[in-house]
């Protein structure tokens, strides 16, 4: 189908850091895309740059080939780019359906007098933004604590509304940072399903990065492999496997054999 996002080259330098080095790979749309590496391999840091977080000192990103490296944050929602983070950033006193409807808001066009109001197409607007964010809650199964204030929530369930509140956003590519994080193998297992079901159901191109390398294998369509920045393997799950430098960097020779 044509890549939906090309990385070109992309370096990213904090003082003497190099945090990404010249790192290029394309993301096919349709697929689930995963990066893999280890603790400071780049990982988050690439996600920065593609949600534009962070500016790169050098290359270029393309999303269904406009370039988008000097296009701010805000601006590449509205193209289509959503993302959930590692660390949970959700507002703990709101409610589930406030924290996602907040995902939305990008897309909100009324100005603050008839939103104020409530009247002629900010109700209009409404409306059509809270079905869409229902939706979101029966895909996640949120319904039950629709209304319960996000900080009293186990973590699992906070990660779900998390990944929820970039779902809302009705984008074409989704980032997510570890959305399994810290969590046991049943709700791993849950997360799975729902990622199978964001790409295969609503047709989104998924960019995961997570640590469990079975999920990763079985889950991926294509693998990128960065260690200390640089990109050391890309391909298919059953070419990563077999990859001597991604043997030695990231599996680990010894347990390999």
């Amino acid at each position: 189908m044509g890549p939906i996002l090309e990385i070109e080259n992309v370096s990213l330098q904090f003082g003497g850091v190099k945090a990404l080095d010249n790192v290029s790979y394309h993301i096919e749309k349709g697929e689930i895309f995963s990066l893999i590496g280890p603790n400071g391999a780049g990982k988050t840091s690439m996600l920065n740059c593609i949600s534009g977080l962070y500016q790169p000192t050098g290359g270029s990103i393309r999303y269904k080939g406009q370039e988008i490296i000097n296009m701010k944050p805000y601006n590449r929602t509205t193209l289509g780019i959503a993302r959930a983070f590692q660390n949970i950033a959700l507002f703990a006193h709101m409610s589930v359906l406030d924290n996602l409807k907040l995902g939305r808001h990008t897309l909100m066009k009324s100005g603050a007098l008839s939103g104020g109001l409530y009247i002629g197409k900010s109700s209009n607007e409404e409306i059509e933004h809270r079905k869409k964010v229902e939706e979101v809650i029966e895909f996640l199964e949120l319904q039950d604590i629709r209304h319960t204030p996000v900080g009293t929530l186990p973590y699992g369930l906070q990660k779900r509304v998390e990944v929820g509140r970039a779902l809302a956003l009705g984008p074409e590519l989704i980032l997510l940072d570890e959305p399994m994080a810290g969590m046991n193998s049943t709700e791993k297992d849950l997360m799975a399903r729902f990622i199978l079901d964001m790409h295969e159901v609503m047709e989104i191109t998924v960019v995961l990065i997570e640590h469990d390398l079975g999920i990763v294998m079985n889950l991926s369509d294509h693998i990128a492999v960065l260690d200390f920045g640089k990109r050391i393997g890309f391909g298919t799950p059953e070419e990563i496997q077999k990859n001597p430098d991604v043997i030695k960097a990231y599996i680990g020779e010894e347990t390999f054999i």
